[in-house]
């Protein structure tokens, strides 16, 4: 699947994001490794650690419904800078990609990136598979 066709999945799942308080609205797309897109925004909480980012919101949704790996992954900024994942993000898209995962990012201007997740996170924890 091409990355604008994942990029109208986030915009979609974008305007349903709640950020009363930042008012900086994301979305993502995950294209599943069995070809499904899961969608999600990032959910607000006035106790702002219980806030929870758009990328968790869609890695839930894929692992609700029994999927558990990431072929690729969108997200859509609220702004014209790129919306980078946050470390903790990062980590969690670790948990169900591999190094090579594509992760990309579009800006509202139409600026878009593209990285492995290699370069997000060289060094994410990993268990031992000895």
């Amino acid at each position: 699947m091409d990355n604008h066709t994942l990029k109208t999945h986030a915009l979609a799942a974008q305007k349903n994001a709640h950020a009363p308080y930042s008012n900086f609205k994301v979305g993502v797309a995950i294209l599943g490794s069995n070809g499904n897109v899961y969608s999600g925004c990032n959910v607000e909480n006035v106790s702002f650690p219980l806030g929870q980012c758009a990328e968790a919101t869609a890695i839930g949704t894929m692992v609700n419904s029994a999927c558990t790996s990431i072929k690729k992954i969108v997200i859509v900024s609220p702004t014209d800078e790129l919306c980078f994942p946050c470390g903790g993000c990062r980590q969690k898209i670790a948990e169900f990609a591999d190094s090579n995962t594509e992760v990309v990012m579009f800006s509202q201007s139409g600026d878009e990136k593209v990285v492995s997740l290699e370069t997000l996170l060289p060094f994410a924890f990993q268990m031992d598979e000895n």
